[in-house]
């Protein structure tokens, strides 16, 4: 019988994330902590079943909020239901407002050149969404949550994606109850989502809610 693939995951120490400045929530401070976080020097790939485990490193995660802009102010963002398939077993039935996944060393060979971050967050994207309209990119924060144990071995890297219009769909069959729901009834009902998804919502259009 064959052995199952081992995945080793992109991660950096701890203790680098602490002494670039530990928080815990989001942070606006992307140009403090990504040249370093993401330098060659400091990144390396590790088995996903040991890290999912170890405080001591943490997995740098793409994490990718879609937003669409109506007019008028009125805003959307594409939201979903994780499936029993969907990764992170400790997460399924719990809504989400962000896309992406683990950066594999697979990545390393892919088509971005030298950095697998970016190659890792365009093959996550491609395997989990059809994204079917123009969009403008950026990263927009860091995201930490020390209080549980999936957070405790995860760093999200926060994009956000504005899309021209609201047609970005499920290619996975558990990534269920998908689409783009208006901003404040994603807020009123942020006690359903995971908590990296009702820190960003929070952080990043508390005060567009009326």
């Amino acid at each position: 019988m064959s052995e199952t693939p081992v995945e080793n995951v992109l991660v950096v120490p701890t203790e680098l994330f602490h002494r670039l400045g530990h928080f815990q929530g989001f942070t606006r401070d992307v140009d403090r902590y990504l040249p370093e976080l993401l330098d060659p020097s400091h990144v390396r790939f590790r088995p996903r079943n040991q890290v999912e485990q170890d405080p001591g490193l943490k997995q740098l995660i793409p994490y990718v909020i879609f937003l669409h802009r109506h007019g008028a102010g009125a805003e959307s963002v594409f939201q979903y239901t994780r499936g029993k398939g969907q990764g992170e077993g400790r997460l399924h039935h719990l809504r989400s407002v962000g896309v992406g996944g683990h950066i594999s060393s697979d990545d390393v060979n892919g088509g971005n050149g030298n950095d697998p971050f970016q190659e890792g967050m365009r093959r996550e994207l491609e395997e989990e969404v059809a994204i079917e309209t123009p969009y403008q990119a950026r990263c927009v924060g860091l995201l930490n949550d020390d209080s549980n144990p999936v957070g405790r071995v995860h760093l999200g890297l926060v994009h956000l994606f504005e899309v021209e219009q609201p047609a970005v769909h499920s290619r996975e069959v558990d990534i269920i109850e998908s689409g783009f729901r208006p901003i404040d009834q994603i807020m009123a009902e942020l006690d359903q989502f995971e908590t990296w998804s009702q820190i960003t919502m929070r952080a990043l259009f508390s005060s567009a809610v009326r």
